[in-house]
């Protein structure tokens, strides 16, 4: 049987989100991470978990579906870590804490971060305790070798967010990533594995948590493979650049 691609697996995810009606603005789902029905159950069954509970400090993505995870993540103390789009800047990460801001709502928004969140550079991040990564798809076929493995929008840069923090120390192999989804988003396919792709160690959904476990070949990436980077991204990431040198 052939395996279908990333591609091919977005495809068919965000077009039955979008049939199914279970997808939530913005709209389309097609060529992001898609919001879905059902997303802040997700959110606080993930607050439910130990790996939640334990954890002070969050590094999240932006996108729609974990608004409620990064709301929750201020209203329970906790300091929340967001990138700066692309990494365009030399301070490449947004700080949300909720001892310095008052309006958590708008402050975890994609505009509202960027205006209440301190921008910071990558040392002035402390150790992360927890990624919650936004994904278009997740392998939850417990004997699968791609249990736990996940697809974003196609653009890399959450993988390499990951890559940039445990070449500065501040996550590593122990370090839980999680993700919450539509349970139409998870998916029994052979999902492609490269040696970047970071794995999820809890998948929620508003009904279940899974969490991929065994040996079925989930490592994770020890830093960045700079063989991977073209020229023009180094260009435009100036951390990757300093790394570099």
């Amino acid at each position: 049987m052939t395996t279908p691609s990333k591609q091919a697996i977005r495809e068919r995810v965000w077009d039955d989100l979008e049939e199914s009606g279970e997808a939530r603005f913005p709209f389309p789902p097609h060529g992001r991470i898609p919001n879905f029905a059902g997303a802040s159950e997700a959110a606080d069954r993930l607050a439910d978990q130990p790996e939640w509970q334990q954890a002070e400090t969050i590094k999240a993505n932006p996108d729609a579906p974990q608004l409620p995870v990064r709301r929750r993540a201020l209203r329970e103390g906790k300091t929340v870590y967001m990138a700066v789009p692309r990494l365009r800047s030399e301070r490449c990460f947004l700080r949300l804490d909720p001892d310095e801001l008052e309006d958590y709502d708008e402050a975890t928004t994609v505009s509202g971060s960027s205006k209440h969140g301190v921008q910071v550079g990558p040392e002035d991040v402390p150790e992360i305790d927890l990624i919650v990564s936004g994904s278009v798809a997740v392998g939850t076929d417990e004997q699968g070798a791609s249990s736990g493995a996940r697809i974003g929008k196609g653009e890399g840069y959450s993988d390499l967010e990951y890559a940039i923090l445990f070449e500065l120390d501040l996550v590593d192999d122990e370090t839980p990533v999680a993700t919450t989804v539509h349970e139409r988003q998870c998916v029994d396919d052979e999902i492609p594995i490269t040696d970047h792709d970071v794995p999820m160690d809890l998948i929620v959904t508003p009904d279940r948590v899974f969490k991929p476990g065994g040996s079925s070949g989930r490592t994770v990436p020890s830093g960045i493979d700079w063989t991977l980077l073209s020229a023009e991204r180094l260009e435009e990431i100036p951390v990757l650049r300093r790394l570099r040198d």
